[in-house]
């Protein structure tokens, strides 16, 4: 039986997964703030690049409407602390080794590139509430753009 996308108005999904550095991040104990929580598929790719370092640019913005941003993808903490370190990211990665988190929000799904098939985190956003409610969904993002979207919704909030 397939899971229930997840929508605005929704609760989000708590989790505590290990983050880079060795350390672990809980959603729940974020509570009383928003949360960009953004799911990208892998560490260190152009695209993924450039979308981390846009949230990272951005942050005095994100910052003046209280706002924490959290990255999630299913590489290892070793991995997101290369990444973190090569471009000075200042927020938060979580490692989803397992998987857990992607399939809680629903970001695991079938792609298709040059006629093969697999699966893999679908470039996500979620935009979560001071009070743990999901506010707004960008799914399949466009990379062009989308941080500048995400600050406009956290600064409506």
């Amino acid at each position: 039986m397939a899971k229930r996308a997840l929508k605005e108005g929704d609760a989000a999904p708590d989790f505590t997964a290990s983050t880079d550095a060795g350390g672990s991040l809980t959603l729940s104990k974020l509570k009383g703030k928003p949360v960009v929580l953004y799911f990208y598929p892998r560490d260190d790719t152009p695209g993924c690049t450039k979308e981390a370092c846009g949230f990272a640019a951005s942050l005095p913005n994100f910052r003046r409407v209280k706002a924490e941003i959290v990255g999630v993808s299913k590489d290892s903490v070793v991995s997101h602390d290369k990444f973190k370190a090569k471009y000075e990211l200042p927020f938060a990665l979580v490692a989803d080794e397992d998987g857990a988190v992607c399939a809680a929000y629903g970001t695991w799904i079938k792609k298709e590139n040059y006629g093969r098939t697999y699966m893999g985190i679908e470039r996500s956003t979620f935009l979560i509430d001071a009070a743990g409610k999901i506010r707004k969904v960008w799914r399949g993002v466009k990379v062009e753009g989308h941080v500048n979207e995400v600050l406009a919704a956290a600064k409506a909030l």
